[in-house]
């Protein structure tokens, strides 16, 4: 029998896959976007605008809707890209009814995003054609289609993300970092990418500094820059206590820099997490130009802690405050106001907890203007010996820094732990030997152990005693500085020297006060 073969014609349109009888016209938009701001991806960004214009217009049986657009934006998911999110709303509400677009990466970078979004259009009637792939998601094998490319898509940004990682992890082990220069007070972009001091802004950070010194409170701070209309890091808003915590504790302000603070969790969602010890950390020293002198850094992180052990004292605006104790109870003295409101009105100082027990505080009542005369007093008694208590500070300094016996222990203890962990694990390996009951075995086991906790508390024990003695040698360094720079004589009361070199002031029974220095050093004075 002759063969015989018979046309069947084709029932969809190649371009629009509407079938060739449809008559109106099928509404269609495209979506582009480049993930950089490079001068590269924004003449390809604006060849695609142009590419997809002409590509609607020109097709018989399609209507151009719009070009959606998104520059600068990652794919990796879709919650900023206001350009896609836009379209997808307009073909929800029904003014689309083609979506093209170059590639299944273009649109998502995100398996699940692409699948979710795509079976949302489809629902409401809405098809996409990826060019690159010619696949069109009402064709049965769409879906199949979109779900392969899409993984293939997600773990290619994965594969970029852990690339781009790596090279910002590799630039932070060799000491190399960057700024957010826009939201970062103090500093520009140098000629060569490293950090150089912008002076103009470089004045609010020390102003802040000797500010925080002065005795003035965050809160006050704060409230004295929006009152000036001081500008923030980033230009607008008001001032924030959190803003002015992060620069008083932020050690590039001494030229010094921290790295890898905080990490990638989710390259998908970019969600960060403070690094806690997850992943190592680089301590880079002297990296950049200093805004602020190391002893004056310093000095603001004894002071910031020293304000966050005294929280609760410190809610007082007044430099006196968390400064003054009560020799019978301890307790913090606090301002109290007498006659507020007729012409005797008077402030006084007095022990907050005075009769809040049942044997009263004898200890007086004192008025600010005598507390400071005093001050000035054992400041002066204290710099007419200054020579002598600074030859006394750099010998205690001195035995504070020799940590060679000390360091011998901690070595010796750190061998003795390590010794006890074989010790452990042979006895973990022999638990099945015959030549020892259990009960002996267990025994055994608990006695290392045991020997074990006790030598890691003394390990610790040492290391604590070590850490302490340095910030005693360094806190007595700091105070031999300012001694050095502050006025032999002083003749007015000054909240910067107060704030500096009082540790705290003991009122007694008979109107006498113990300053002691944050040297350790303690006179005694009185009327």
């Amino acid at each position: 029998m002759a063969k015989s073969i018979k046309k069947i014609p084709a029932t969809k349109n190649q371009f629009t896959a509407m079938p060739n009888m449809a008559i109106a016209k099928r509404r269609v938009a495209a979506y582009a976007r480049v993930s950089t701001d490079s001068d590269e991806q924004y003449t390809s960004y604006e060849a695609q605008i142009d590419y997809y214009t002409q590509y609607i217009k020109k097709r018989e049986g399609w209507e151009f809707v719009k070009v959606y657009t998104d520059e600068g934006i990652s794919g990796t998911d879709t919650k900023h890209r206001d350009g896609f999110n836009e379209m997808i709303n307009d073909a929800l509400n029904g003014k689309i009814d083609l979506i093209v677009t170059k590639s299944v990466s273009r649109f998502a970078r995100n398996t699940v995003d692409s699948l979710t979004t795509i079976r949302k259009l489809k629902d409401k009637g809405c098809e996409c054609y990826f060019e690159k792939e010619n696949i069109w998601t009402f064709d049965s094998k769409g879906e199949l289609l979109i779900t392969i490319m899409s993984s293939l898509a997600q773990e290619e940004s994965h594969s970029i993300s852990e690339n781009v990682t790596w090279g910002h992890r590799k630039r932070m082990a060799d000491g190399k970092f960057s700024l957010a220069y826009s939201t970062f007070l103090g500093y520009k972009k140098g000629p060569n990418g490293t950090p150089i001091i912008d002076e103009e802004e470089a004045q609010i950070v020390r102003l802040i500094y000797r500010l925080y010194l002065d005795g003035k409170s965050t809160v006050a701070i704060c409230k004295e820059f929006n009152e000036k209309g001081i500008s923030t890091p980033s230009g607008k808003g008001k001032w924030s206590i959190s803003t002015v915590n992060s620069i008083l504790t932020n050690e590039k302000y001494k030229g010094d820099a921290l790295l890898q603070k905080q990490f990638t969790v989710d390259f998908l969602t970019k969600k960060t997490k403070v690094n806690e010890g997850e992943l190592p950390q680089y301590y880079v020293e002297g990296s950049h130009p200093a805004i602020i002198d190391r002893d004056e850094w310093d000095m603001v992180q004894d002071e910031v802690k020293h304000r966050s052990e005294l929280s609760r004292a410190l809610r007082s605006t007044n430099i006196l405050s968390a400064r003054l104790i009560c020799e019978d109870c301890g307790g913090f003295y606090g301002p109290k106001v007498w006659h507020s409101i007729d012409k005797y009105r008077k402030e006084i100082w007095q022990c907050n907890s005075k009769y809040k027990k049942e044997r009263f505080c004898q200890t007086p009542n004192m008025d600010a203007e005598t507390i400071k005369s005093l001050f000035i007093k054992a400041y002066s008694e204290l710099m007419a010996d200054s020579e002598n208590i600074t030859t006394d500070l750099k010998l205690m300094q001195q035995q504070l820094c020799n940590c060679k016996e000390l360091d011998a222990k901690i070595k010796k203890q750190t061998e003795e732990i390590a010794v006890i962990e074989e010790l452990v694990r042979k006895s973990v390996a022999d638990s099945s030997s015959a030549n020892q009951s259990e009960d002996e075995q267990f025994d055994r086991y608990n006695s290392l152990i045991q020997r074990y906790d006790n030598a890691v508390v003394e390990l610790n024990s040492m290391k604590q005693e070590r850490s302490s003695r340095k910030c005693k040698s360094r806190r007595i360094g700091i105070f031999i500085k300012n001694m050095q720079e502050q006025p032999g004589v002083l003749t007015e009361w000054s909240d910067t020297i107060w704030t500096v070199m009082i540790e705290k002031a003991i009122v007694h029974r008979d109107k006498s006060i113990t300053f002691i220095f944050k040297s350790g050093t303690e006179i005694r004075v009185g009327d």
